[in-house]
């Protein structure tokens, strides 16, 4: 899964999301430096998680939204596949912004392995950075 080559050159500045069940990691980045830079995890689940996020959307004010979406090695679906996907879909109602889902699979292992302090903040600037370096 390879983000949209529709991606607006005007969209800038992006929020991601790497969803998780019990937390949520948020990075925020940018298209001019294709950097990303961790945010505060949200602890939340259900309802609380898309207010927190929906409260970082209007903190940062992105042109737009990334989400990871997990996938099972060999690139089959699971049950947080479809989690992650509702979430984004949540988002995109809630906040009225594009919404890119990435295949987000390894990103937390990756950032363990770099170091990351907070593993789901880490795994969300992965994604993110991902997310950019493959934007035109």
């Amino acid at each position: 899964m390879s983000p949209p080559a529709d991606v607006p050159a005007h969209f800038q500045t992006f929020l991601a999301f790497d969803f998780g069940l019990k937390r949520t990691g948020v990075a925020t980045g940018n298209r001019l430096l294709r950097t990303a830079t961790p945010q505060a995890t949200i602890r939340a689940e259900g309802e609380a998680r898309l207010a927190a996020a929906a409260d970082r959307v209007k903190q940062w004010e992105p042109d737009a939204l990334v989400v990871g979406v997990p996938f099972h090695p060999d690139g089959a679906s699971h049950d947080n596949t479809a989690r992650a996907r509702k979430f984004a879909r949540q988002l995109r109602g809630r906040c009225a912004l594009p919404v890119y889902e990435v295949d987000e699979r390894y990103s937390t292992t990756e950032a363990l392995a770099s170091g990351a302090r907070d593993a789901d903040a880490g795994a969300a600037c992965i994604i993110l950075e991902q997310f950019l370096r493959s934007l035109p």
